[in-house]
């Protein structure tokens, strides 16, 4: 008889649910009743609140179940080896609404696939862009990823493609492609689940991008944090090279590009591109001047290609399918899929990949299912904890780079973290500007000092210290960290401070008739 094939995940945040254990006892089960299993440690699928899921492949397709805790292994297992109802059940994965009405582009395989298993990949049309760009000019690469409209999956939304060209065009004898893996915004992990669960999509892009430019290193700088993406990564580089996707002769086409690991300094100002080119050649990690840009004298000075782990994670698909494929999704000028990561007080938090122009309350509601308290919402921080706090009346804007940045908010990375009616918008306001304080590198004076000032002065409102004036002065210093400071850390800590004070003044005691 052929083994029954159950799932349970490897990914982090399932471990840190029990996973490791479900697993452990599911096999410890089987054995015991003498029934044989072939138990893969997949990916996650993103559905957070169901984590231990646990999956069991029947002729109709994997049959979910969670959350599966390890005590919860005895008795459903005869109904779970069966694919049969349970309490525990939700029926066939690919059709849980939440996973059915995404668009699951970069992330088509998170979850289906053993993260290390090169075969698996390949049978889910892992390295079919690798090996289309192989066939393609360098030029002709560059020109795919323009057309495909893809922009950098980070805080500024560059065109991948400009970027692209301009180290194309760099004359050098070394290049270089460095992808950012410090994903240190609060409510964010897509860029972790990549390099736990789909770690060759991302060296697949890699490769790509190396080809596109002229580059033969890469580097993946991964954060400190991350112990188990960075365990991953190194096997799943170590693998490729193996089979010969990466090294000197890839594929037989006598291409080099090779891949290594950094391990961050454990600084959220390292997420910044040139304070991280810093921290790769071993340096503290402080903001750069530009010019130069990096794309012309990047890492050890040389011509870099930098971009985060979603964008470069998007481009095999992009020359696997076609830039017009890509481009067919999203709208305006933001096109193509985003991994929307649903954080802080909801139901169910979890991964959502779907086209650019959705809405917040969408994904707030339709996804997310309203708050886990039960309470109204009444603020949402997009963008990670430099993004700007959106009330209730902006939840209708289309989740559209444009459309965000005329409301002075960013999508940026995609993180979304909800409060209900009890947030207080006040202490949020301090609590940017104290971020700001802590993890400024300390190169410019309007970062460094504005941020500890506003700290100051955010507590001098709280505290009813003639809160008229300390308002006016919080706006004045915001407006001189906005225009004056070197890189986005002190440039956009302003935007939740700012969206606080406007969205809900009520917070900061702005219509006190007493003062």
């Amino acid at each position: 008889m052929s083994a029954i094939k159950l799932y349970v995940p490897r990914d982090s945040a399932a471990l840190a649910l029990g996973a490791d254990d479900t697993a452990a006892t599911l096999a410890a089960e089987a054995a015991r009743r003498g029934i044989n299993i072939e138990l893969v440690r997949n990916g996650s699928r993103g559905l957070f609140w169901l984590e231990p899921l646990v999956e069991v492949q029947t002729a109709q397709g994997r049959v979910a179940y969670g959350p599966v805790e390890a005590d919860d292994v005895p008795a459903l297992f005869d109904t779970l080896l069966a694919g049969g109802e349970h309490p525990l059940c939700h029926g066939l994965t690919d059709d849980i609404p939440y996973l059915k009405n995404q668009e699951r582009l970069t992330f088509a395989r998170v979850g289906i696939t053993d993260p290390l298993s090169l075969a698996d990949y390949q049978a889910h049309e892992g390295f079919a862009g690798l090996r289309k760009a192989l066939a393609l000019s360098s030029s002709d690469i560059v020109q795919t990823v323009l057309d495909s409209g893809l922009r950098g999956r980070g805080g500024a939304a560059f065109p991948a493609g400009i970027k692209w060209r301009t180290v194309a065009q760099a004359q050098a004898a070394q290049k270089y492609v460095v992808c950012n893996a410090d994903e240190g915004d609060s409510g964010t992990f897509s860029d972790r689940m990549v390099l736990e669960d789909d770690p060759y999509m991302l060296i697949e892009g890699m490769t790509i991008a190396g080809l596109a430019v002229g580059a033969s290193e890469g580097y993946i700088y991964i954060r400190s944090e991350y112990p188990h993406a960075v365990a991953v990564m190194n096997e799943a580089i170590a693998r490729a090279t193996a089979a010969g996707f990466l090294g000197d002769d890839i594929l037989g086409s006598g291409r080099a590009f090779r891949l290594q690991v950094r391990k961050a300094a454990g600084a959220y100002v390292c997420g910044e591109e040139t304070a991280m080119l810093e921290s790769i050649e071993g340096k503290r990690g402080v903001v750069r001047a530009k010019p130069p840009l990096p794309a012309l004298a990047g890492l050890f000075g040389q011509p870099t290609v930098i971009n985060n782990v979603i964008t470069l994670a998007t481009v095999p698909v992009i020359l696997a399918r076609g830039a017009a494929f890509y481009a067919g999704y999203g709208m305006g000028r933001s096109r193509g899929t985003l991994p929307f990561q649903l954080a802080g007080n909801l139901q169910h938090g979890g991964l959502v990949e779907k086209a650019f122009g959705l809405t917040l309350r969408e994904l707030l509601h339709d996804f997310g299912g309203g708050s886990a308290s039960g309470r109204p919402i009444r603020a949402v921080q997009v963008g990670g904890p430099l993004g700007a706090y959106l009330p209730p009346a902006q939840f209708d804007t289309p989740l559209d780079y444009e459309a965000y940045a005329a409301l002075g908010a960013v999508v940026g990375h995609g993180g979304v973290v909800a409060f209900d009616d009890s947030v207080d918008m006040a202490e949020q306001a301090r609590y940017a500007m104290e971020f700001c304080a802590i993890e400024s590198c300390g190169k410019c004076t309007p970062c460094r000092i504005g941020s500890t000032r506003g700290v100051e002065v955010i507590q001098r409102i709280q505290r009813h210290e003639n809160r008229p004036q300390q308002i006016e002065l919080l706006r004045d210093l915001c407006d001189t960290m906005l225009h004056g400071s070197l890189c986005a850390m002190g440039g956009m800590t302003p935007y939740p401070v700012l969206s606080a004070l406007n969205h809900f003044p009520e917070d900061f005691g702005a219509h006190d008739a007493a003062e």
